[in-house]
């Protein structure tokens, strides 16, 4: 009884710190709505086409729905050599993905959100041009995932901010 006592204006602290849950109402809640709600138009190139697969992964795209919102995305993926050994071989490459994307309302044009987001990841470069390729290819399915990922909590945080209509 005493700890009840105690733990009850700590309870009273938390629930006035103004924290709220993002998916208030699961999937039939505003968030989820609104980001099932957004359409990923094509994006170029081969980092284009997974990160266009790991936000419809991320969105819960559903072709029954109708479109609310457009997602732009451009994308910036670079490679480039860093340790360069002895012999003027690069021992090590860190691959950059930077995403410049827009969340634009269908219904008047305006543009909701314009922001970035980005990761970059640290490859060794070893004697096997196989092994490197997969590596190179591996960092880059791995950017895709992270970067969507924060596309997405950006997107959830812009909509749940949202006045719901």
């Amino acid at each position: 009884m005493i700890r009840a006592a105690a733990l009850l204006p700590l309870m009273l602290l938390l629930a006035a710190c103004g924290l709220q849950p993002m998916y208030q109402g699961g999937g039939s809640g505003g968030v989820a709505r609104g980001l099932a709600a957004i359409e990923v138009p094509a994006i170029q190139g081969q980092s284009g086409w997974l990160m266009r697969n790991a936000l419809h992964d991320r969105l819960g795209f559903n072709q029954g729905v109708s479109a609310r919102y457009r997602l732009d995305v451009r994308l910036d993926d670079k490679l480039e050599g860093l340790g360069v050994l002895g012999d003027d071989t690069v021992g090590r490459e860190r691959r950059t993905l930077r995403a410049r994307y827009q969340l634009v309302d269908l219904s008047n044009g305006n543009i909701l959100l314009d922001a970035t987001a980005g990761s970059d990841a640290g490859i060794d470069v070893v004697s096997s041009e196989y092994a490197t390729i997969a590596a190179e290819q591996t960092a880059l399915e791995n950017l895709t995932r992270e970067v969507a990922d924060r596309i997405v909590t950006q997107l959830a945080l812009t909509l749940r901010d949202k006045p719901q209509e």
